[in-house]
């Protein structure tokens, strides 16, 4: 197995995806332009199978000696019986220096797919509301992504059917392989994390897990804990 990506490798492949032109926008896409990309086969809850196509590219902020952060994901798959590709992107976000979600799942019912993503650490968490179970969830609805409340995902929707880490050693082993097949994708999630085990459907309690970030609001140009004190302080220091 090669070594990870370093943070010089990012910077340079995100520097050459911008020269080229490339657009960081929803449904943009990152297929064939840089990064790395792979596929996936992804079980549905009924027992279909169907590939999913994921990509990504590196960049934003990290700390110092760490590698880059996922700066945008993309997705693009069809769903059982159909023949047009479907995508969806978690794009970059400034406010927060890397892509906004993290892909958990992707599920379909009635030729409908849904996504199920976390937000991508505390300010991304903050920055989506906060939610508990810590999960943010989509439906593709008039040819768009629409988020969605947890009440509104089908039940029968259990599993994390996507793999979850795509960074360090995880993105090399999974570009080596090209394509992962479903049991792969179980073996690599397996974990004894209570959030990932499978699709929360309670609120989580204790500081446990993400729940436990510490609340942050962002004021025009920067992140700090609710107050007047804050809200004062940014208002006179944002240009």
């Amino acid at each position: 197995m090669t070594a990870p990506h370093t943070w010089s490798k990012h910077v340079l492949k995100f520097a050459l995806l911008l020269l080229a032109g490339v657009s960081l926008h929803v449904h943009a896409g990152l297929f064939g332009s840089g990064g790395d990309s792979w596929k996936e086969e992804v079980l549905l809850h009924d027992g279909q199978k169907m590939i999913v196509e994921r990509s990504q590219t590196y960049g934003g902020r990290s700390e110092p000696g760490q590698s880059g952060p996922i700066a945008e994901h993309s997705i693009r798959f069809t769903v059982p019986g159909a023949s047009r590709f479907i995508t969806w992107t978690s794009e970059y976000s400034e406010d927060i220096g890397r892509t906004n979600f993290n892909l958990l799942a992707v599920h379909v019912k009635d030729g409908i797919p849904y996504l199920v993503v976390e937000p991508n650490l505390c300010l991304s968490y903050n920055k989506w509301g906060r939610p508990n179970p810590p999960f943010v969830y989509f439906k593709f609805v008039d040819e768009a992504w629409q988020r969605i409340p947890l009440e509104q995902l089908p039940a029968e929707f259990e599993t994390i059917n996507v793999v979850r880490n795509t960074l360090g050693r995880d993105s090399e082993l999974l570009v080596s392989m090209g394509f992962v097949p479903s049991e792969k994708v179980a073996e690599m999630n397996r974990t004894k994390t209570r959030e990932y085990k499978s699709i929360l459907r309670e609120p989580v309690s204790g500081g446990f897990g993400m729940s436990s970030c510490e609340e942050l609001i962002y004021y025009k140009c920067g992140w700090g804990s609710p107050s007047e004190i804050n809200r004062k302080y940014f208002e006179n220091s944002c240009k």
